[in-house]
């Protein structure tokens, strides 16, 4: 037991993307989200909740179906601080840390994750997985940051800011060869996803 818990995030508005769901959008064969599911299920974590807005039928029950809990976030709109919020609030004592992972990250793995929680069992408060040595998803924070991040996270920024307001706090994870940031805003960056990993 690591006591890592994870928190997906999966709320957002998804105004870019032009219609219909977007995490339910298929890619490689697989709804979007469900790529996210698979990483969890297979990364060294205790237990996960996913972060969900209205109208998510479908999405709810692929998260039961991974045996992951469903967090509702009725602020969704405010932003995806607030789904960041409600997922930690949603965890229970027994979690010593929580990793973030985006719903619309389909390529970012179990590697990616096992790397921040191996860094975490060294010491790591703040663990930020990099590629080509610029800051992505996901992060994992540990419990005694969480108040850090209800006082400072606000507005559709996530952690940014905040990290960038705490550099002592943060470790670099080089998560490059096991994970893979790339995200899906517009139909576009699904297709040019499908045209990479069909390469």
């Amino acid at each position: 037991m690591s006591g890592v818990f994870g928190v997906l995030l999966a709320a957002g508005a998804a105004s870019r993307f032009g219609g219909g769901s977007k995490l339910l959008a298929p890619f490689r064969g697989r709804p979007l989200i469900e790529h996210a599911l698979l990483a969890l299920r297979e990364a060294p974590v205790d237990g996960a909740v996913a972060v969900v807005g209205e109208g998510s039928g479908e999405v709810r029950r692929l998260c039961g179906r991974y045996g992951v809990r469903v967090v509702e976030n009725p602020r969704w709109r405010e932003g995806q601080s607030t789904s960041v919020l409600a997922g930690l609030a949603a965890l229970g004592p027994e979690a010593r840390a929580a990793v973030i992972l985006l719903g619309d990250q389909p390529l970012v793995g179990a590697g990616a994750v096992a790397r921040l929680i191996g860094a975490f069992e060294r010491g790591a408060r703040i663990a930020v997985a990099t590629y080509g040595g610029k800051p992505r998803n996901p992060a994992l924070f540990a419990r005694e940051v969480w108040p850090l991040l209800e006082s400072e996270l606000e507005g559709d920024e996530g952690a940014r800011s905040m990290l960038r307001r705490h550099p002592e706090l943060v470790r670099r994870v080089p998560c490059d060869g096991v994970g893979d940031p790339a995200d899906v805003d517009t139909r576009e960056d699904l297709r040019r996803l499908e045209e990479r990993a069909a390469g």
